[in-house]
């Protein structure tokens, strides 16, 4: 399809593990889907991409897990006491190791970064991953026979779970940046629609009987909207959409996604 016509792209979403075929439009793609049904006689299941949400804390919090299993033999030991903290926005994970006097040997160090590692990427609350986090292992205990790099992998995975959902975890979505151009008799609507989807929108400017407004819209909203446009504007608009940033979901939104993510897991079970 791409050699056929280089206007389309194909991409695999590593994150939402999703094959996604981009174009010009709905129509394009639905032509693009078409020739692959009919010429290549491929049989695909479609649907609309998936929101790249990402989750972080808001508060500080702090606590212990201990992780102890035996089942004959050697066993398994490690106690991690770990902090975190909310990083300033962008500001990436960091990772401070506090403990003093030997209660864990250095050479855990990185087992235990590892393991907080491993639970961001599995996220909070909605199962996706967490960003702008400050973690600090600042005590723990270990055992000089049961205590190994696994034990602290595990035990700073679960230490990372059970501190992050006493820090005010929230869900964050991408904000798309929009700049949609149609007639000047439907400017109006097309910022009513966008007061609809959750948008702000920035400003407008009018130019020769045409209108140029510009907002910051949730990417989970803009999906379907070249359609949406089309019906406002009898096909007489355009419009240009691109990432800006990342923001707090609404609650009641937030509350959704982690009953979905539940859902999913029961359903995986």
């Amino acid at each position: 399809l791409t050699l056929q016509d280089c206007s389309l792209r194909v991409r695999r979403d590593a994150e939402t593990r999703q094959t996604v075929l981009e174009g010009m439009g709905e129509t394009h793609l639905d032509v693009a889907v078409s020739r692959l049904k009919n010429a290549a006689k491929v049989e695909i299941q479609q649907s609309l991409p998936k929101v790249a949400y990402r989750e972080t804390i808001r508060r500080s919090a702090k606590g212990v897990y201990r992780h102890k299993k035996q089942s004959g033999g050697r066993g398994q030991f490690g106690e991690v006491h770990l902090r975190l903290e909310p990083n300033t926005s962008g500001g990436g994970f960091e990772f401070k190791w506090e403990v003093v006097g030997g209660n864990i040997p250095t050479n855990y160090q990185g087992a235990v970064e590892k393991g907080i590692i491993a639970a961001m990427e599995r996220g909070i609350v909605a199962g996706n991953p967490a960003v702008d986090i400050k973690a600090a292992c600042f005590d723990g205990k270990y055992h000089d026979v049961d205590s190994s790099d696994m034990a602290f992998q595990i035990a700073a995975t679960m230490a990372f779970r059970q501190v992050a959902r006493e820090a005010d975890p929230i869900v964050l979505e991408p904000i798309a940046s929009v700049k949609v151009t149609v007639p000047d008799s439907n400017m109006g609507d097309v910022m009513g629609d966008f007061s609809s989807k959750r948008g702000r929108v920035l400003g407008s400017s009018s130019l020769k009987g045409k209108a140029v407004i510009e907002a910051l819209v949730p990417m989970s909203e803009m999906f379907t909207y070249s359609r949406e446009l089309r019906s406002m504007t009898g096909g007489r608009g355009n419009y240009e959409m691109k990432f800006d940033h990342y923001e707090q979901v609404p609650r009641e939104i937030q509350q959704q996604l982690i009953e979905a993510y539940e859902r999913s897991k029961t359903e995986s079970e």
